[in-house]
């Protein structure tokens, strides 16, 4: 009979976020002590890091923060993978995340790489070793995916959760002026919804603007359009693009009537940047 309870096993999966089975086989070798347990689950998972190198790492959160400048607000967004779901609404990887995002916050790069290089807090001398020692813990491979960085008189930070059981997965920084401030926590529930990919027109990388040209004038032509009016189809569609991928050029979500520019200008503000991340995508 086994010197503990489905109790011990239940602990020990949440302090660990480790898998039943894994927990299970480390507290017979542990002959039912959880701190030996623990110990073992961390040896044996610091084994396997390199077998996990090409893991799918699909599941996670998004954490953000904003702080106060010289200069007004910066807000700091980070992207941590696993590859469950199990994992990322386990406390480990919870507070990796935290630890991740304040490290990420003190080097103020948006460089996930620096971020990996620089110190952290505890036994750890840099953000990878953390990661890799929570790796070890649950048995899962984890990866920071990617860091934001946005800097305003006025920054918002918006997180969401696509699921009640799961941390947030979706997360917005906007920057704004003062005077959008009063807007900005709406226009960053939009940017959630409506993942824009730019800000203004201007943004859109020219090859992209003539790729869809290219696209709309094939498909007139392929559909036998008068030559004469392939012109406006193709403005037409570069149009409805920029409606769908252009944060100012959508249409606002709370007033489908109205757009986000005319929100910005009935407030007198102006957005000035923003980062939206979705985990997995």
């Amino acid at each position: 009979m086994p010197n503990y309870t489905t109790q011990d096993i239940k602990e020990l999966r949440e302090k660990t976020g480790a898998g039943m089975l894994d927990v299970k086989k480390a507290l017979d070798e542990a002959g039912g002590d959880q701190d030996k347990a623990l110990e073992i689950i961390r040896v044996k998972g610091l084994k396997g890091l390199a077998k996990r190198e090409g893991r799918s790492t699909s599941d996670g959160l998004v954490a953000a923060k904003v702080v106060k400048t010289e200069d007004g607000e910066t807000g700091v967004m980070i992207e941590l993978n696993s590859e469950t779901d199990f994992v990322a609404k386990a406390e480990p990887f919870v507070k990796l995340a935290e630890q991740v995002l304040e490290a990420a916050a003190a080097l103020g790069s948006p460089n996930a790489a620096e971020v990996l290089g620089s110190p952290a807090e505890g036994p750890n001398a840099t953000v990878q070793d953390a990661i890799d020692a929570v790796s070890a813990t649950v048995g899962e491979r984890l990866q920071l995916r990617r860091v934001a960085i946005v800097s305003g008189e006025h920054v918002e930070a918006y997180l969401h959760r696509t699921n009640k059981d799961l941390p947030p997965q979706v997360g917005v920084l906007i920057a704004t002026d003062e005077r959008g401030a009063g807007v900005a926590h709406d226009l960053a529930m939009h940017i959630a919804a409506y993942s824009p990919l730019y800000l203004t027109e201007a943004q859109v990388p020219e090859e992209t603007i003539e790729a869809e040209k290219r696209i709309a004038t094939q498909n007139a032509e392929e559909a036998g359009m008068n030559p004469n009016v392939i012109p406006k189809v193709v403005e037409g569609k570069l149009k409805a693009f920029y409606k769908e991928n252009v944060l100012l050029d959508q249409a606002f979500a709370k007033d489908p009537k109205t757009t986000v520019a005319k929100v910005l200008t009935a407030a007198g503000g102006v957005v000035t940047g923003f980062a939206r991340f979705r985990v997995g995508a």
